[in-house]
């Protein structure tokens, strides 16, 4: 079978969607499928280019076995609801064009959160007459309201109707917790087109390892207890709370707070450390 996929985030980026896809299209690949995936250059969340790469209209690479097909977009830091939007909808526009010239898939996957990947998945499908799987990795727009980035009004609603006509039109709708899958059905999305297919790990890659004694030297972390939260700082990850957590045992030196990682409340959580 061949897999057409489209994402926005891929790697070298490390952000959750991108090392998802990836992982899925690694599997894929050893059972014996072809997957191309449809993506940008990578420059989340800084908005800046990996080096190595180029923001250019085509592009393509085989990354342990999976062909990565690059397209041109609007590049701009992880924050921002205009500036982001307009990413999104480049993406949109380039991966539909790119898409339409791509070897004949057997079907056509995209990925959420932001759904104008899954508008370009469902063209794609519907004009080369395929069927299309939309992966419900978040309950976009609905997410975007709930941490303020988007208030009520008639934007919301038009994108929420657009929400439910392409989970109306997906052949399939993977969905990643079974409370989503809930919520669709509420709607009145069918539930025998939802599949719920949980986030895993595989445990011969991840497994306990003895410590960094240089790493924790480095960041003079001896003899520390260590609260630790890697991944992407963003506006839903609600991290000030962590802080908070923080300021209230800042009187007991041996429990230290490491945050590693990137993201558009990323300034803000500094800033806020620091006072």
């Amino acid at each position: 079978m061949h897999i057409l996929f489209l994402t926005d985030n891929f790697p070298p980026e490390r952000n959750a969607p991108a090392i998802r896809v990836y992982e899925s299209a690694s599997y894929w690949v050893r059972w014996g499928h072809q997957v191309t995936v449809l993506t940008c250059a990578p420059n989340f969340p800084e908005g800046r280019v990996y080096e190595g790469y180029r923001n250019c209209w085509y592009q393509v690479e085989i990354m342990d076995g999976i062909r990565v097909v690059r397209v041109k977009t609007f590049i701009t830091q992880n924050e921002g609801v205009l500036l982001r939007t307009l990413d999104y909808l480049s993406f949109m526009v380039a991966s539909f064009f790119t898409g339409l010239l791509q070897a004949r898939p057997d079907v056509v996957v995209a990925t959420s959160p932001q759904f104008f990947t899954a508008v370009s998945g469902w063209a794609l499908a519907a004009v080369r007459r395929l069927p299309f799987v939309f992966e419900l990795r978040d309950l976009w727009p609905a997410s975007i309201s709930a941490v303020g980035a988007m208030r009520e009004n008639v934007a919301l609603r038009w994108l929420e109707r657009l929400e439910l006509f392409l989970y109306h039109r997906a052949a399939k709708v993977v969905a990643v917790t079974a409370a989503f899958k809930n919520d669709l059905i509420a709607r009145g999305v069918p539930g025998d087109k939802v599949d719920v297919v949980f986030n895993g790990v595989d445990l011969e890659r991840y497994t306990p390892r003895s410590r960094d004694t240089t790493l924790i030297k480095q960041l003079g972390l001896e003899g520390c207890f260590v609260v630790g939260y890697l991944g992407t700082h963003g506006m839903a990850h609600a991290l000030d709370r962590v802080l908070d957590a923080a300021k209230l045992l800042q009187g007991i030196p041996s429990i230290r707070f490491l945050f590693v990682g990137a993201g558009a409340a990323r300034a803000a959580l500094v800033e806020a450390a620091t006072k």
